[in-house]
């Protein structure tokens, strides 16, 4: 079975997921509304992702993340480490669904993930690793910055 990027936010989300890339928002001079803050992190996730900078992923991850499955931060690193290494090219379609907000400091994302990924090891230009995933990232400000603290997703591929 092919990683899922999900994970990466999902990080993104899975395959990212959450994953998603590298506009570094947060901590701006400037402030801006905490929806647009939280949509900006979810981009530079996605950006992240698709340039395979796992450091620049996991900057937007608490370090008290914790999965559906109850796995932490660590785990989710070692996953897109081995997605990464597994998958030489990662894009990414993302749709934010809705951010909500149901206490000042805690938001609640709804998003779509689409992922498509190249395996490694001889890979031609059809052995392709592609999924959909309904994401659920629940980002917390940590020291000026958005942060996932929470995630879950499943696959919307028919098993």
């Amino acid at each position: 079975m092919v990683p899922q990027v999900r994970r990466l936010f999902l990080p993104v989300t899975t395959a990212g997921a959450w994953l998603v890339a590298a506009a570094m928002l947060v901590g701006c001079a400037e402030k801006t509304a905490p929806e647009e803050e939280v949509r900006a992190v979810i981009a530079a996730g996605e950006e992240a992702a698709e340039a395979r900078d796992l450091s620049g992923i996991l900057e937007h991850v608490s370090a008290s993340f914790s999965d559906e499955h109850g796995g932490g931060r660590d785990e989710l690193k070692q996953y897109l480490r081995g997605y990464l290494v597994t998958h030489p090219s990662v894009h990414l379609l993302t749709h934010v669904e809705s951010v909500e907000f149901p206490y000042e400091d805690f938001a609640r994302v709804e998003l779509t993930v689409g992922t498509l990924g190249r395996e490694a090891a001889g890979a031609t230009a059809f052995d392709l690793a592609a999924d959909v995933h309904d994401d659920v990232p629940v980002p917390v400000p940590e020291d000026d910055e958005w942060r996932v603290v929470r995630a879950a997703w499943q696959s919307t591929r028919r098993r």
